[in-house]
């Protein structure tokens, strides 16, 4: 059974935590690879509609666990391959998850632990998160994802500056910076993300995993290559049970129910 990733799944809503309190939620190999079988759980799974990723006690996730990583160096190991063999498929595994990725950040997010919050669809914060970029704090660029994430929620200056700088960044400012859309009491965030996700887990899965696909693509692509994609989308979008019933509630003034198919 896994000890530091937590699975739980209800109303079509996949609630993944990280569960190591006493490290505030730092991340072990077994932890990495617990994190990446959940997520790559929900992925599979057709009765799971939403998905909720958070942390256990007061942080979200302080990253890497350094102790794990002094030893590593220590023996001549290094880091291990640990970014391409964990961190890169933890990220797309989140990123291309067919489904919404909801992060709800209840403390400390730091390094990777933040990239793993950024790499989600949306953040919901306590009032108690804060962010911090802390790759340079002990010499190591950033990974996780985080220099493709980060400079596309805030811009590549202000992502520069919270890349080299590495200073804290307090829930407040998060919201300003648009890190996250949205900061709760601390005693508010599970219902708060609950309330997100069931919304998220009722509506129209497909239109909502053909969104980040285009997302993603455009990113990096010309407005042709995006106006294509955008195309081929609506078009499967459009042969799905769901739009043909929400068309038809739409016209009958009701609401729709979706099926997600």
């Amino acid at each position: 059974m896994p000890e530091n990733v937590q699975y739980e799944l209800a109303d079509g809503v996949a609630t993944i935590t990280l569960d190591r309190p006493s490290a505030m939620n730092s991340l072990t190999v077994e932890a990495k690879v617990e994190l990446r079988e959940a997520l790559e759980r929900a992925a599979a799974d057709p009765a799971v509609r939403a998905v909720v990723l958070t942390g256990s006690g007061r942080a979200f996730c302080a990253g890497q666990d350094l102790r794990e990583h002094a030893a590593g160096l220590a023996s001549g190991q290094g880091l291990n391959g640990t970014v391409r063999k964990h961190y890169n498929p933890i990220v797309l595994a989140i990123t291309t998850m067919p489904k919404p990725v909801v992060a709800a950040v209840n403390g400390v997010a730091a390094g990777a632990g933040a990239s793993l919050a950024f790499a989600c669809d949306l953040r919901i914060a306590s009032e108690k998160a804060s962010f911090m970029m802390a790759f340079t704090k002990i010499g190591l660029a950033p990974d996780s994802g985080a220099s493709w994430t980060l400079q596309r929620l805030v811009g590549r200056a202000r992502a520069a500056e919270l890349l080299l700088l590495a200073e804290p960044v307090s829930a407040a400012r998060a919201l300003e910076l648009g890190l996250v859309s949205q900061v709760v009491p601390p005693d508010d965030l599970a219902e708060a993300a609950r309330a997100v996700v069931a919304r998220l887990a009722s509506g129209p899965t497909v239109a909502y995993a053909a969104v980040k696909r285009a997302l993603d693509h455009a990113a990096t692509s010309t407005l042709e290559g995006a106006l294509d994609l955008e195309a081929e989308l609506q078009d499967a979008c459009a042969a799905t049970t769901d739009h043909l019933n929400a068309t038809t509630a739409f016209l009958a003034k009701e609401q729709p129910k979706f099926e997600g198919r």
